[in-house]
């Protein structure tokens, strides 16, 4: 690409099976995340995660712009360079970046499992009462976003959609400070998460989505987040919700091998 921060993202791959599938993770993470997943699966997949912008070992997001926009296009490179269509995976804001690489490139897309995605305009249009609890329980980081407290926004942050463990003292540092370099792009991204600026909830919008399409949820997340994957589902042709009942929104980390049999059985069409 002649983006140079955009052919200078990282990626990484995990196994060596005939199946090829693309990953996309969520924010204040990186592709290391799917190694749980990628490893439970090596026989049966090849799985390619990418950095996005600002995470794990990509370079920053230069502010040039949509920072969603910007990291679908750099999931769509990898996307390209694929000889055949693959199985496509997001987690959390990467499900929404995988939506939209999906409605741009249906051709190449031979499923979609979006995990927990963080479309949260689907249920300020329908859970309006559900939606502003989440986003009064939001408001102490993002007031802290604005106050320039970036570390202890990200504390906060990772408290509410994180696994929990380890607690954010007994983090690494390094590993504190990737989390703080994500969570600059976080507020960059309201526009697309809340205001629905890329239109996927107008009438037809997803219509090209019409691959295969599994989206999950964990029964212990946010209650917005099975609406919101019921609302996603209703706009597209051949779309499931299923729900894991102990897990919360990492569960594709803290609940790999679950969400390893949950693909087994929707890649083999038992879903």
């Amino acid at each position: 690409m002649k983006d140079g921060s955009l052919s200078a993202v990282f990626s990484r791959t995990f196994g060596a099976g005939p199946r090829r599938v693309l990953a996309v993770h969520c924010s204040l993470a990186h592709s290391g995340a799917w190694r749980g997943l990628g490893d439970i699966l090596k026989d049966e997949v090849t799985l390619t995660g990418f950095d996005m912008l600002s995470h794990g070992r990509s370079p920053d997001w230069d502010g040039r712009g949509d920072f969603q926009t910007r990291n679908v296009e750099a999931g769509l490179a990898l996307l390209d360079s694929e000889a055949s269509a693959v199985d496509l995976i997001g987690h959390s804001f990467g499900a929404t970046v995988a939506l939209l690489m999906a409605q741009a490139r249906p051709d190449k897309i031979r499923s979609l499992v979006l995990i927990e995605p963080v479309l949260f305009a689907v249920t300020r249009l329908e859970a309006p009462e559900l939606q502003a609890a989440l986003e009064e329980e939001e408001a102490p980081f993002n007031d802290l976003l604005r106050a320039g407290e970036v570390e202890q926004a990200t504390r906060l942050f990772n408290r509410m959609w994180g696994t929990g463990k380890p607690k954010w003292a007994d983090m690494p540092e390094q590993a504190r400070a990737s989390m703080v370099r994500g969570m600059k792009a976080v507020p960059m991204s309201f526009e697309a998460l809340y205001l629905d600026d890329k239109c996927l909830l107008k009438p037809g919008a997803l219509d090209p989505v019409a691959m295969p399409v599994l989206l999950l949820s964990g029964g212990a997340s946010q209650p917005v987040m099975s609406l919101i994957n019921e609302g996603l589902a209703r706009r597209m042709p051949r779309a499931n919700t299923r729900v894991v009942p102990e897990a919360g929104h990492m569960l594709p980390i803290t609940h790999a091998g679950v969400t390893a049999k949950i693909l087994d059985q929707f890649w083999g069409g038992k879903e």
